[in-house]
């Protein structure tokens, strides 16, 4: 059977950043202290006014190249995972082709997830590869959950970031990508959505109030998230889908050098790491100066322990990604 690798990861981050100190001065109720403690993230960068999600994936793409392992003349796919597109149609993935200046005769296509983005779009990339469809797909992800949210949502405002990657899928490379567990369910979806500007509420709802317990704006035009559902959400599905992508490979957690997971905040990563008892040198963290960046969040994660040396020839690192659909998924990286 053919064999799906990465080859290459490189990441983009908006220039505009947003510190704690930012948005307390916004709402000087809460403190840095609160904000870093419980959320774990001290700065978050955030597209600018006029930055698109294709823009941003132009740029991470443009990185990779330049890291000189893979030539623009050998992508022959484009799988584009966002959320925030610049147009309901012409699909992005063709507007990139272009701005990339890549072959006309090659695949292009966009998918919408969130937060399991990364890890389906691996899946995609590798089925494309295995069947001999494609040689070397650019799996792009981007996201500007920012544009989304209310400017006084603070609770929103301390969590997202916005960022792209750009990942090449080959058949050769880094590390190998093994077998997928994927899940749906989407009884969950009215829990973290945006619920006006698609086809079935199309005009503006103009409906905002304020929750009565924290003060959060509420608003159908807006992110609405409501965290416990989320958080128990994740507590249910994560420890079974990582049991499951363990399974799946023939693989015990002792042999997995390293967990890398979707960063969604500190506090819901600290509980997973505690349920899931997995050990500190063997859980990676990387939120601190970037935030959640929703289908950025693993490669950022991977691109980072890769310069720190957390991952090494040899290893085998179980990613899984988890959140807005409701939407999951697993699988076990062999570098």
């Amino acid at each position: 059977m053919n064999k799906a690798f990465i080859k290459d990861i490189a990441y983009y981050l908006p220039r505009n950043v947003v510190t704690n100190e930012n948005i307390v001065a916004d709402f000087p109720e809460w403190s840095v202290e609160k904000i870093t403690n419980k959320v774990g993230v001290r700065q978050r960068h955030i597209a600018a006014a006029n930055e698109t999600a294709s823009d941003m994936a132009v740029c991470a793409a443009e990185a990779l190249f330049s890291q000189d392992r893979c030539k623009k003349t050998d992508i022959d796919y484009i799988l584009f995972c966002t959320q925030s597109p610049d147009y309901f149609l012409p699909t992005s993935a063709c507007l990139i082709q272009k701005r990339l200046n890549l072959r006309t005769d090659i695949g292009a296509l966009d998918f919408n997830l969130g937060c399991s983005g990364y890890v389906y779009g691996l899946s995609l990339a590798k089925g494309l590869i295995v069947s001999e469809v494609a040689t070397n797909v650019l799996l792009l992800t981007a996201e500007t959950y920012n544009k989304h949210i209310h400017p006084k949502d603070k609770g929103n405002r301390t969590i997202f970031g916005d960022a792209a990657t750009a990942t090449v899928v080959s058949n050769e490379g880094l590390a190998e990508i093994g077998n997928f567990q994927l899940g749906t369910n989407g009884d969950g979806a009215d829990n973290l959505i945006i619920k006006t500007g698609g086809m079935r509420h199309r005009e503006k709802a103009i409906d905002l109030h304020f929750d009565e317990k924290n003060g959060n704006p509420i608003s159908s035009d807006h992110l609405y998230m409501d965290g416990s559902e989320i958080f128990a959400f994740t507590l249910s599905k994560v420890p079974k889908l990582i049991a499951d992508t363990l399974s799946k490979n023939t693989l015990s957690s002792k042999d997995i050098s390293l967990y890398v997971l979707h960063q969604a905040n500190k506090y819901m990563l600290d509980f997973l790491k505690k349920k899931c008892k997995i050990e500190d040198e063997r859980f990676y963290y990387c939120i601190e100066n970037v935030g959640n960046t929703v289908s950025n969040s693993i490669p950022i994660a991977l691109t980072e322990a890769l310069k720190e040396k957390r991952i090494a020839s040899g290893h085998k690192v179980l990613i899984a990604g988890f959140g807005v659909g409701y939407s999951w998924g697993g699988t076990i990286l062999k570098f």
